[in-house]
């Protein structure tokens, strides 16, 4: 193994794998609890609220992704791994607020904004230094 593999990107993706796991497993336990059968996607507030905020996870997760690993690649790995599992427990809160009531699901949404909103910036400063280095030499 190479000592400059991304190993804490790759452990950071693979128990947010896990995690969207999980959450997918818990629409699936509210499907039998309500009896929905797929492709239904409609129900008792509690299921609806349970699969949109699934949907809304799997909707944010690419951007999670791109965010964490240019911010890894470009800038750095710790902060980007931190940002990763501070992004995964935000997302807990966002699902768990939501599935108890929409207005709950505020805090880890704002905090999931934050955190995406901070490895992003930092990815673009260190993309951005790199093009600098690499093509002007500054």
């Amino acid at each position: 193994m190479e000592a400059d593999s991304p190993l804490l990107l790759a452990a950071v993706s693979l128990l947010s794998v896990l995690h969207m796991g999980y959450l997918a497993r818990r629409v699936g336990r509210s499907r039998m609890a309500y009896n929905i059968v797929p492709p239904v996607v409609t129900g008792p507030p509690e299921f609806e609220r349970t699969f949109r905020a699934h949907q809304n996870c799997v909707e944010f997760y690419p951007l999670f992704l791109v965010s964490m690993w240019t911010c890894g690649t470009f800038f750095s790995e710790v902060i980007a791994a931190a940002g990763g599992l501070v992004y995964m427990v935000a997302r807990q809160m966002y699902f768990s607020g939501y599935t108890t009531s929409p207005k709950k699901r505020l805090p880890g949404f704002i905090l999931n904004l934050v955190v995406l909103g901070i490895l992003s910036l930092l990815g673009s400063i260190g993309v951005l230094r790199g093009i600098l280095y690499k093509y002007f030499l500054i």
